[in-house]
């Protein structure tokens, strides 16, 4: 099967049974030999699939997708590696095996124009509604009972039935209405007949030949003269007509969908819209708010699996604690809860939320009972383990070549073809019988059961697992200020906006007597809700906004370096106006003579853009982690003392933040971070360890005893230390969902 956009085709196959599944649960999935591939839209499917490993992106390699109900799913890999394309696919019903019946709702990131990377292959979040008048709570309700398509036939059979000019209006109108949805029920026939193959997909071609039999007598009958029609017709289908308005009008009773409306005002009142907002036009709402629409619709529908890509991108700390909890609810409620599968940088959410982790990696899918510490923790044992299988083993194969090349010798010599036979039977053990010493049940190794084909003689290879941190970042060192004093020192700010002339009404205060103080090597964090006035914080420290009264002083030498919240999105648009546009040819022009081509790629080099990476690939091609290494580095030639950080880890696989924790955590130079992502916190600025690091995990960074760690809350325009760090606003917060939810 295959799916072509502009961007990008889809090509996706796999092994598909001949048997016949009575009562199929259609909240499971059990897919093998799943192939799916990624070519240049401008292939057609046809001359695609025969090219399709030589010229496209391939997702998967004879991977088996296996999905259990009821069960909740994080969906994890590196930036680049298909996690949205094997969304889309799934969601899309392009995998053969999907039954037709099966109703799955879907969340999808934002669109990435011009991609053809399987992790950003352009596809963009459905619009809430084609409705453009449509309000966010009609949006929402629309989404989840279909009742502007459903109003949409009660106005066509009403209009009909009570306004009539002619006896003939309501059959005019019934069959209108008929035909319309033949045509949307042929076109899932088609897909799922183009799905099929052997008995199940000739029996999909019969069906859906014998359905375009009943469209094609439906457009004939549309077609229709008065003078054709006969009076028993009419009758019978005008009592049709009445007989399916009323079914309509049953379907949207005031009380079903008040039971609707009060769910729908809940889940957006938990995703942090206020009253105010459900009234507003859904046209009239940033990308953040969109998404946020989107994801209430997603969870408002029924649904039998439930698909969320990145759910807590552009939600505040308060959003993404309700979302885990209503999941928790969604899995524990009723007799057959929707099964989950999520993609998420938020550490913290998917171990809260998830029961399995499917990991994507070297084009298969392998499966994890357990949050990500112990799956990290199993890694690391594993690689431990079998590092000392593969030390013992290459010890033991030197004795024995050692033993050998002395049975040769001695058998030359003497002519003792018994030292012969014994070096030869000692070479077959090392050739046929060293290797995996347990069988993956971690039983004792059987060569006649281990090992699958008859004509298999050796043992399979010990092979260790690598780091699945993905890539190593390095950060420049910061330079010597030459003379002491703070970086940046904020003294009894308060800002607000100006009045406006036409307005007589005071503007409220943002930031109220504001004290902040950062010095070299620093870890500071702000945390707060969304609107809350981090970003005016932020304008006041990079000297883009002035105080109303106080003042913000910096050192003279201070050189800064600020991630925006849009630096992806920035650069995005910088590659759709120059498509050619590389990261080595855009550094090269902003860095000017200060840095050679060598230097630039050293340091596109220690961020994780390597060699044909930085100096080949297009903006439009690289992934958001990618581009965030870019944005980085657009700050880091400078040099900076300060690196200030807002919502950095938005577009980075769990495995990149990781490693870029690790850099900052060993940076000399200050951090100031504006962050939802609660580990992120914890790492850089409280300077907890991994599990990996420390016995502990809650110790400090060695070393790092002087550095001065600090956590703020800002809450109504206050900016306040956080005494337990974010673990104590955490806490809060929690309280505050439960209000919430027995509101």
């Amino acid at each position: 099967m295959s799916l072509e956009e502009p961007s990008t085709t889809i090509l996706v196959s796999c092994k598909q049974t001949r048997f016949h599944i009575e009562n199929p649960v259609y909240q499971e999935l059990d897919i093998e030999s799943l192939n799916i591939t990624v070519t240049s839209g401008g292939k057609s499917a046809s001359k695609a699939k025969g090219k399709a490993r030589a010229e496209g992106l391939e997702i998967l390699s004879n991977a088996n997708l296996k999905l259990k109900a009821g069960v909740h799913y994080a969906l994890i890999g590196r930036n680049g590696t298909g996690k949205s394309t094997i969304l889309k696919a799934v969601a899309e019903k392009l995998i053969p095996g999907i039954p037709i019946q099966t109703r799955i709702s879907i969340l999808q990131q934002t669109a990435t124009d011009g991609s053809a990377d399987g992790e950003k292959a352009g596809f963009s979040v459905p619009a809430v509604s084609s409705q453009t008048l449509f309000s966010v709570l009609e949006a929402v309700i629309d989404r989840a009972t279909s009742r502007n398509e459903i109003q949409q036939e009660i106005d066509v059979l009403s209009n009909a039935i009570d306004k009539s000019d002619t006896p003939l209006s309501p059959l005019r109108a019934f069959r209108q209405v008929h035909h319309n949805r033949l045509k949307r029920e042929v076109f899932e026939l088609d897909k799922d007949a183009r799905l099929r193959s052997g008995t199940r997909g000739m029996a999909a071609r019969k069906a859906l030949t014998a359905f375009e039999k009943k469209v094609t007598e439906s457009t004939e009958k549309l077609s229709q003269t008065d003078e054709e029609i006969d009076e028993d017709t009419v009758k019978e289908e005008t009592h049709a007509a009445t007989d399916l308005l009323a079914e309509l009008q049953a379907q949207l009773e005031p009380a079903r969908l008040a039971n609707i409306e009060v769910k729908a005002r809940s889940i957006l009142t938990g995703l942090g819209f206020s009253k105010a907002q459900f009234g507003k036009p859904v046209t009239t709402l940033s990308g953040g708010w969109r998404m946020r629409t989107n994801l209430a619709s997603a969870l408002l529908q029924p649904t039998d699996i439930l698909i969320l890509d990145e759910p807590t991108n552009f939600l505040d700390l308060l959003g993404i604690i309700w979302l885990q909890k209503y999941l928790l609810r969604l899995r524990d409620d009723g007799p057959n809860p929707p099964t989950l599968v999520l993609v998420s940088h938020d550490r913290d959410f998917i171990n809260t939320v998830c029961q399995e982790l499917i990991i994507l990696r070297d084009h298969d899918l392998t499966y994890f009972r357990g949050d990500l510490p112990s799956y990290d923790a199993s890694i690391r044992d594993k690689k431990l383990y079998l590092g000392r299988m593969k030390d013992a083993q290459e010890k033991q194969k030197a004795h024995i070549q050692q033993t050998i090349a002395q049975n040769i010798k001695q058998g030359k010599a003497t002519g003792d073809d018994n030292k012969l036979r014994q070096a030869k039977s000692r070479q077959k053990k090392i050739d046929d019988r060293m290797g995996m010493e347990k069988s993956a049940t971690g039983g004792r190794f059987k060569l006649n059961r281990d090992l699958a084909g008859y004509h298999l003689t050796a043992r399979a290879e010990i092979e260790i697992p690598q780091d699945e941190k993905g890539v190593s970042i390095m950060l420049p060192a910061a330079p010597d200020l030459r003379f002491p004093g703070p970086l940046i020192s904020v003294e009894n700010v308060t800002f607000k906006y100006p009045t406006l002339k036409k307005s007589s009404a005071p503007t409220p205060v943002v930031l109220q007597d504001v004290n902040l103080t950062i010095h070299m090597g620093d870890r500071v964090g702000v945390v707060g809700l969304n609107g809350c006035g981090k970003s005016t914080l932020i304008k006041l420290l990079t000297d883009t906004t002035k105080p109303t009264k106080g003042t913000v002083t910096r050192h003279p030498r201070l050189r800064m370096g600020y991630y925006a919240q849009h630096a992806v999105e920035d650069l995005q648009a910088l590659g759709r106006a120059e498509p050619e546009l590389t990261a080595l040819v855009l550094l090269i022009r902003e860095v000017g003579t200060e840095l050679d081509e060598g230097e630039v790629r050293g340091l596109l080099g220690s961020l994780g853009l390597p060699g044909r990476t930085a100096s080949d690939v297009p903006l439009t091609k690289l992934s958001g982690g990618q581009l965030v290494r870019l944005a980085l580095a657009r700050l880091l030639w400078k040099s900076p003392q300060l690196l200030i950080l807002d919502e950095i880890t938005t577009h980075l696989d769990f495995h990149t933040v990781t490693a870029l924790t690790d850099a900052f955590g060993s940076w000399n130079g200050a951090i100031l971070v504006v962050s939802h992502d609660r580990y992120m916190i914890r790492r850089v600025v409280e300077g907890e360890k991994d599990d990996e690091d420390s016995d502990g995990g809650n110790e400090r960074e060695d070393g790092d005893e002087s550095r001065r760690r600090t956590v703020f809350l800002l809450k109504s325009g206050i900016l306040k230390v956080l005494e337990r760090g974010v673990s104590g606003f955490e806490d809060s917060l929690e309280k505050r969902v439960e209000k919430l939810s027995l509101a």
